[in-house]
């Protein structure tokens, strides 16, 4: 049999690891999912439109380290690429694949369907640069090869989104079968040089202080170092504190954690470690204004040594040229113990009293019931807004993990990505919390999960508005159509499906839905909690004043 594009490509994805690929049809797209589906490897899933389709591989690269997305040209891959986007800003690897326009209408003067109504069609390439770390239009079969090994690994080593067009009539054409995948998982060589000096001060910064404390950011699962900064942690014997976006990064178990710092929303005793400390060892962090509370928490000067996936500064100077990992690794054979900051202190524990079950269900109590279901074995994802406060004050067991998007931030990305994730390791419990405004936008996708009967429980905070909005800008605009949430579920259902819709007004009703919800193994269910508008966790308010202070100050004057 005639080896082909699409057949080289979909082999290259089974040899990085994938077992399934994400896809929505159209015309242009339509022979190269063919020919995917002749690699018996890889599984197709179908999503509800683009957009879905790009966040459900974002979370599948979250669970499995890698992903694809197949969808057709202009009006599906730009949609997309708002979820490609995500992948950029959180350090993903998808596969963005699009199907383009016949070969031999490029540069013939036509105009075609699902373009801008020009004779160019090198728009979408060009977007597509500005959220990937690389790009790639595949017209001929000859260069076919070369380009797909080009986008996957560089995809691969910048732990970044890449993208690939191929032309509709170019995805069946002939070319050679890939050879070992090797080449393409291959990391850049160390600089040894560079590695021993940057080693040796930082060694010299952590013997001259007392007072150490370690700060676990977002980047350290895409540097792929949270075995070594767990390593380095049973070495120094020092405190472990973790920023918002590397929730579960860090095993929450360890004897040095300590919980989050966030500036004045941090576990009650963070701050103070981290900001009286001697040097504070910052491992792959991003301090950006949602992190860093509107910049009243950036930790910086001479006391910081910085860890970055690919470059260490400490004392004044900057060293690269090799991995966090190897960094790690150097520090912990060397590193002294550094007990202070871990004696005398705790780590935080939510400790919320139960409430009657006839009780008004509020925030805490739900909260707390959703902390009770936790297991090594549970992810959770966290939807931007309360959510994300919900999930910071929980206390992970051992090999939870926790799913946030905290530098894209965009509001619907649980929905799509959970499926994604869910999908991706289908052995774990999935739960999900959401708001009602951001369920609206990418609610199709828990119909998605009822046709691969997919498990998940997600816990839909009706609260009838943006909350996380109106706690940074109130405003008409932030109050939305109430919907029968759990309603849904019987039009996902459609006759077929196993998916449940619950409603819980009540502590007691809460308790019996999650029962409900975890005997259900063959769909989702969703859990309308209702809570009065108000009722959220006392940091989204703290936190939501100093970033609407951040956000309107005054221009520079000129």
């Amino acid at each position: 049999m005639a080896y082909t594009v699409g057949m080289y490509l979909a082999e290259r994805l089974a040899q990085i690891g994938l077992k399934h690929h994400f896809a929505v049809a159209g015309d242009y797209n339509l022979v190269l999912l063919d020919q995917l589906l002749l690699n018996k490897d890889m599984e197709q899933i179908y999503c509800c439109n683009e957009l879905n389709c790009g966040f459900s591989a974002e979370g599948y690269a979250r669970a499995h380290g890698a992903a694809a997305a197949v969808v057709t040209f202009s009006v599906g891959a730009i949609s997309a690429m708002n979820a490609i986007g995500g992948a950029y800003a959180e350090n993903l690897p998808v596969i963005l694949i699009s199907g383009s326009p016949n070969s031999n209408d490029y540069g013939s003067g036509h105009i075609l369907h699902h373009t801008l109504g020009t004779t160019d069609y090198g728009y979408q390439l060009e977007m597509a640069r500005h959220v990937t770390c690389a790009a790639e239009s595949i017209t001929d079969a000859a260069s076919a090869p070369a380009k797909i090994d080009h986008v996957i690994r560089t995809a691969l080593r910048e732990r970044k989104p890449a993208y690939l067009e191929i032309a509709c009539n170019v995805s069946s054409a002939e070319c050679p079968r890939p050879g070992p995948v090797s080449s393409l998982l291959a990391e850049p060589a160390t600089d040894p040089v560079s590695l021993k000096a940057a080693l040796e001060a930082s060694l010299s910064a952590l013997n001259k202080a007392e007072r150490v404390v370690m700060l676990v950011g977002s980047k350290i699962r895409a540097a792929d170092a949270q075995a070594q900064a767990v390593e380095l942690a049973d070495r120094l014997g020092c405190a472990v504190t973790i920023m918002s976006a590397a929730k579960g990064f860090f095993l929450e178990d360890h004897p040095g954690f300590r919980g989050l710092y966030w500036g004045e929303v941090s576990s009650p005793g963070a701050q103070e470690l981290v900001e009286n400390a001697d040097v504070v060892l910052c491992l792959a962090p991003v301090f950006n204004d949602y992190s860093t509370v509107g910049w009243n928490a950036w930790p910086k000067g001479d006391k910081v040594l910085l860890a970055e996936p690919n470059r260490v500064t400490v004392g004044g100077q900057s060293f690269e040229g090799f991995a966090l990992r190897d960094f790690l690794k150097g520090l912990t054979d060397r590193a002294p113990s550094k007990p202070a900051t871990a004696q005398g202190t705790h780590a935080p524990k939510l400790e919320i009293k139960p409430a009657a079950r006839d009780a008004r269900l509020t925030n805490d109590e739900m909260a707390r019931q959703i902390n009770a279901m936790l297991t090594p074995n549970t992810t959770l994802a966290a939807e931007t807004g309360d959510s994300w406060f919900n999930a910071m004050r929980m206390n992970l067991p051992g090999g939870a993990r926790v799913e946030v998007e905290m530098q894209w931030g965009h509001i619907g990305w649980s929905v799509p990505s959970t499926f994604g994730n869910a999908m991706g390791s289908k052995d774990r419990q999935h739960i999900m919390m959401v708001g009602d405004g951001s369920f609206q936008l990418t609610a199709q996708e828990v119909a998605q999960m009822v046709r691969y009967e997919l498990p998940v429980i997600i816990f839909l905070v009706n609260n009838k508005g943006y909350v996380i909005e109106i706690a940074i800008h109130d405003g008409p605009y932030n109050y939305i159509k109430n919907w029968d949430y759990a309603g849904l579920m019987e039009v996902f259902n459609a006759g077929e499906g196993h998916g449940i819709g619950l409603h819980a007004k009540t502590a007691g009703e809460l308790e019996d839905a999650i029962k409900k919800a975890q005997a259900n193994k063959r769909g989702p269910t969703i859990i309308e909690c209702s809570l009065e508008r108000t009722d959220c966790t006392e940091t989204l308010i703290k936190w939501g004043k100093r970033v609407a202070a951040a956000n309107s100050r005054k221009p520079q004057a000129v």
